[in-house]
This record gives structure tokens, sequence and C-alpha cells, in this order.
């Protein structure tokens, strides 16, 4: 039996776009990013970069840690590897890293200790890199103690700083601080331009590929709108977006 030559046209464009759909999964495995919030929150806080980053065609792993119960080392060996089974189970072909305030020191001493193949770049969002010296001046106190658990005593700035310990970048990383606080009084206690918990010099990282600041601040700097089209840009390029026109005073250090 003969089939019409428009019959056999309709066949095909009913079953390209899933033809190529299925060429586009195989060419390109997927890019997953791994999401470690910060000291005394929780993967919520993060829930706007997630969704960000779905909607720019990445797989994400938004892992909440018990961040206030632990040292650095056994939260980072905690959280660190079940997200990138998690990652692996949807076959990525690169993993990502991106980070707010302590998460980004996580990831830093398991970089230091365990080798990742298949890692991406990884976007630190006002990480306390050299420490902090707000702790220097708290964490001998009560409630400090309480608040930010055995995890915050290794932030400080001192010979006892776990951040400062650690060696330079052997990794693609961009670090995006900011300069503006909401706790005026705890920016009294460091030095220099700072977001309210970490100073800008501090959230430096020998080796980085590239630095920004931006007019935010410590707590809710991963909500920012010019943040979230930053950490795209360097996942994709390896480099922010310098824009001297930007309304959001945004700006090269």
């Amino acid at each position: 039996m003969r089939i019409h030559p428009y019959k056999i046209m309709i066949l095909f464009l009913l079953f390209l776009p899933a033809l190529c759909h299925g060429a586009a999964i195989a060419a390109e495995p997927p890019e997953c990013v791994v999401l470690l919030h910060g000291l005394t929150r929780t993967e919520k806080s993060l829930s706007t970069l997630e969704g960000h980053l779905k909607n720019n065609g990445y797989c994400v792993v938004n892992l909440g840690y018990p961040s206030r119960k632990k040292p650095i080392q056994e939260l980072s060996v905690m959280a660190i590897p079940a997200a990138i089974e998690q990652c692996r189970a949807h076959d990525a072909g690169r993993i990502h890293f991106v980070t707010h305030s302590m998460g980004g020191i996580l990831v830093r001493y398991y970089l230091e200790h365990n080798d990742v193949p298949d890692l991406g770049r990884i976007v630190m969002l006002s990480p306390p890199n050299k420490g902090s010296e707000a702790v220097d001046k708290l964490k001998d106190t009560a409630v400090f103690k309480w608040l930010n658990g055995p995890a915050g005593d290794q932030l400080g700035s001192g010979p006892d700083s776990l951040p400062k310990s650690l060696g330079p970048a052997g990794f693609e990383v961009g670090i995006i601080t900011g300069d503006r606080t909401v706790n005026p009084i705890l920016s009294l206690l460091i030095p220099g331009k700072d977001d309210g918990k970490v100073s800008i010099e501090s959230a430096r990282l020998q080796g980085m590929k590239d630095f920004l600041v931006v007019h935010r601040t410590h707590p809710f700097i991963m909500n920012d709108e010019t943040v979230l089209k930053q950490v795209t840009y360097f996942l994709k390029n390896g480099v922010f977006h310098r824009d001297a026109a930007s309304p959001h005073g945004l700006k090269a250090d």
C-alpha cells in the first residue's frame, strides 16, 4: 500500500521534537549545581537561587546540613559527598558549587582533601575566606557559642582560624561579596568595608578567577537579581559580567 507523501511529512514533523530532544540529551549531559548555605541558615535561604538556576537549565541539589551541630571538617564530609552522589544520579556531566558564607569554607576544606574529577566552577557569596574579625571579638561569649556552635569558633581570623589554614584555590572560583550592612554595631568590629559579617578583604582568596563587590548585605546577597545573573554568567563563562551602566551599583574591585 502506498502512503501519500504528505502523510509521511506529518509523521516526521510529529516525531521531530522528540528526536531532537533525545539527541540533545545524548550530546549534552546535564550540568548540576550543588548549593551550600551558611552558618545558622537552612537550604530554604537558597530557594530563590535554586529556582533561578533551574530556570536556566541546571539540575540543582540544595542540600541542608546541621551547621550549628558539628565542626566544619565533619559538616564538609557529611554534606558534600551526598550532594555529589545526587548529581551523579542525574548523569551530570559537570558538578558546580554555589555557596553562601560558611558554605564556601566547607567546599574549600573538602576539595583540599578530596578529588572531584567532574568538578566544574564554583561561585562563593560572602565567604569568610580569611575568617571574620567579628568572630574574634565575640566567640568567647555564651550567646555566640549557643547560636553558632563549634563551626562558629573556627571562623575567626586568628591563629586557630580554619579558613586561613586552607591553601589557595586550585579550582575555578568567582567570589561576590557586599559592602552594605544591616548591623552597624557588628560592623564596628570589622576593619574596612564589610557586608555586616565579613570584610571585603576577608572574602578574597588567593588563586580566585574573578572578584566582584555589590551594594548588598551578608544575609540577603543570594536573593539579589544582579547577583543571581552574575552567578549563572560565571558558571557559563568563568568570569563575571562587567557593566559600568548597571543600576545596581555593580563594580569590579
